[in-house]
């Protein structure tokens, strides 16, 4: 496993992690492993929708290309045929 170590944190903040390590039963490195491990895993994917959608839909036949459309204005739906 690699280490990570981080220098210059605040007063503060430190003693506001010990505070909570000391809560939940943790150490201060489990309780800073745990706030690191929560932050990146929620945080929104990289991947485009269009890739998403090919990947949750690659059994389901589709055989084509579903561009990505970053940057690209939202438009209605027009529903006239």
């Amino acid at each position: 496993m690699a280490q990570l170590l981080v220098r210059n944190i605040e007063d503060d903040v430190k003693e506001r992690l010990r505070k909570r390590a000391r809560r939940r039963g943790h150490s201060m490195e489990d309780e800073a492993r745990d706030i690191l491990r929560n932050a990146v895993l929620t945080e929104p994917s990289e991947e485009g929708l269009g890739t998403r959608f090919a990947r949750r839909f690659s059994k389901a036949g589709i055989d084509f290309e579903i561009p990505e459309m970053r940057g690209e204005e939202a438009r209605p739906v027009s529903f006239k045929k």
